[in-house]
């Protein structure tokens, strides 16, 4: 829990400070004015709680809030207790009044305590690890087949023929094992989501290659790879420099 004080009077601060420390509660900061609250909340990450004062040497306290937008919880401590019902207009927890008692401190803090969303446990061991991937991979299945149209009928052909995908002249082609070329209904970037990540891997804006059907990588010119495919030949497929990273690392 990050805790904040915001009070003029020191030594009241340091009270206050010792008597939340009796209760378990840390304070992580002690500001003292006006200016001083309203510079700090502008470069520091908001706490989950202020202890604020309302009269402070420079001003009200809720003047701080005209300035800077603030969702903390806050407990107001002050010896005046006109100001009850503009506080309570804030995130306001409680209002203690000065002189501070022991116990009301530890009522206002466990009030706050109670406010808080609960942390749920969210550990897991080995087995539910295991039980989580192994639903992923059930639940993500990847396409075995493409399908293409061939005059009056509809080829099928299985993935595992394919030893490349590229883009031409506005169309996606499947390059497959015999050295043929089918034309698709998709694009490249569809593909992401049919093809097994293990298997294909984007090269270039224009290639996906088949990891079973690499013969041969060869370094090319500005750090980048050139790649050879068992039998497709139909153009030379470079790896692009910006991929080349990701791509030793998918070879690995």
């Amino acid at each position: 829990m990050n805790v904040l004080i915001i009070e003029d009077e020191k030594p009241s601060a340091r009270r206050l400070n010792r008597m939340l420390a009796e209760v378990g509660v840390t304070v992580n900061e002690m500001l003292h004015s006006v200016e001083e609250a309203v510079a700090w909340f502008k470069t520091n990450t908001h706490p989950d709680l202020i202890f604020l004062d309302i009269q402070l040497s420079d001003g009200l306290s809720f003047e701080i809030f005209d300035q800077v937008e603030v969702k903390s919880a806050i407990i107001f401590t002050t010896a005046f207790d006109e100001y009850a019902l503009q506080a309570f207009k804030l995130n306001s927890v409680d209002y203690l009044l000065k002189p501070i008692d022991d116990e009301d401190l530890e009522n206002a803090v466990n009030k706050y305590k109670e406010r808080m969303p609960k942390a749920q446990d969210v550990s897991l061991n080995f087995e539910d690890i295991r039980k989580l991937l192994g639903a992923t991979a059930v639940e993500r299945e990847y396409k075995k087949r493409f399908t293409t149209k061939i005059g009056q009928h509809i080829k099928m052909i299985p993935i595992d023929e394919i030893e490349c995908f590229y883009s031409e002249n506005k169309g996606t082609y499947a390059g497959t094992i015999d050295g043929r070329n089918y034309l698709l209904d998709t694009t490249l970037e569809l593909l992401e989501n049919d093809l097994e990540p293990e298997t294909f891997f984007r090269v270039s804006r224009k290639f996906y290659v088949n990891i079973n059907a690499i013969a041969d990588i060869i370094a090319y010119t500005n750090s980048r790879l050139k790649i050879k495919l068992n039998t497709w030949s139909e153009q030379e497929i470079i790896v692009s420099r910006e991929r080349v990273k990701d791509f030793k690392t998918w070879i690995a």
